[in-house]
């Protein structure tokens, strides 16, 4: 956080001062953030709102009000931003309440059917609405997809473990990530989320869900948000149901994309999208311990990780990643939890 939290407290309360029907307010907590952001409930009156403190020497605003915009014009359930101050780092948006999909499905699973419903009917609406946006987009190139998987390499087998690979280990590393980009940058283009899961879905009476945490948006591979929703780094669900929700969406692309994929090929392409965000994932929640010092993602990189070792029989070309992850990785992971 940049300086002290109270300090940036009573600088928010003096913005949100300005501003009819705050002139008592009291923010209280709403959520937390892996990033330097967070988010505080104030009353307007009888309404609720959302705080953003967002510190400027940490994080950029800018891309959060560029997407809320876009999707709004999408007609998707995000926060609609109501006031913002890019200089100080304070956003005042629209509430979309508390309850989180995680939090829903882990309480009552049975809902699951018609939660994950909704969450792709709105993915479906995000690509098909979003190709007038997505140009405007960062792109997610070749670069952003090694930099990522550098972040299992680097965070999680060599900060946090200690593994450090031999030369011809080193290049199987390199083959593996080689392939996985490859499978990234010939799927076809769209407007991605990044971080579509249930975390960032939140369960809403109407226009469900609601959906945060979009600023990271790219324009990226098709299956990549579907990865992040249905093979979700905080709660799991069988492989036939996972299977199952994916096709369902295949069947949601329309004719244009399905020409370029049959259902055998999509599968194959989600499957090693997943296999690139997981590891990405799990050298992700490395790096929010040893930098960051938040090390409450640590319990998630086996249920992350478990995922590739269930479909690396599959492909030949995992062998490698197979055992790293099945031989060292897991054993080392339980080894430091114990």
């Amino acid at each position: 956080m940049d300086g002290n939290p109270d300090t940036r407290l009573q600088e928010m309360v003096a913005w949100l001062s300005q501003f009819d029907g705050f002139a008592d307010a009291v923010p209280e907590p709403a959520s937390e953030d892996a990033s330097f952001r967070r988010y505080l409930r104030v009353m307007q009156g009888d309404v609720s709102r959302i705080v953003m403190d967002a510190p400027p020497a940490q994080e950029n605003c800018a891309p959060f009000i560029q997407v809320a915009g876009y999707l709004e014009k999408m007609s998707l359930n995000a926060p609609r931003v109501i006031a913002a101050d890019l200089e100080k780092g304070f956003l005042l948006l629209t509430d979309l309440g508390s309850t989180q999909y995680l939090g829903e499905l882990r309480k009552n699973p049975a809902s699951s059917s018609r939660l994950y419903a909704d969450a792709l009917d709105a993915l479906v609406t995000m690509q098909r609405r979003g190709t007038e946006f997505q140009r405007e987009l960062p792109s997610y190139d070749e670069t952003l997809l090694r930099f990522e998987l550098s972040l299992f390499h680097d965070w999680l087998c060599g900060r946090h473990l200690g593994i450090a690979l031999s030369s011809s280990e080193e290049r199987s590393w390199q083959e593996c990530c080689d392939w996985l980009v490859d499978n990234a940058l010939l799927q076809e283009k769209v407007f991605v989320h990044r971080d579509y899961h249930s975390r960032n879905l939140m369960l809403t009476d109407e226009d469900n869900p609601g959906i945060l945490d979009f600023q990271d948006a790219v324009e990226g591979p098709l299956t990549y948000d579907l990865v992040s929703l249905l093979k979700d780094c905080y709660i799991s669900w069988p492989a036939k149901q996972v299977r199952e929700w994916a096709l369902e969406f295949h069947r949601r692309l329309g004719t244009g994309k399905q020409r370029r994929s049959d259902e055998d090929a999509f599968l194959r392409q989600f499957e090693l999208m997943g296999v690139q965000r997981q590891l990405k994932a799990a050298g992700i929640f490395a790096r929010l311990m040893h930098r960051d010092g938040k090390a409450g993602y640590l319990p998630d990189v086996p249920r992350t990780l478990n995922y590739i070792l269930g479909i690396a029989p599959r492909y030949p070309q995992l062998a490698f990643l197979e055992g790293l992850i099945g031989e060292r990785v897991l054993p080392g992971i339980e080894a430091h939890t114990a």
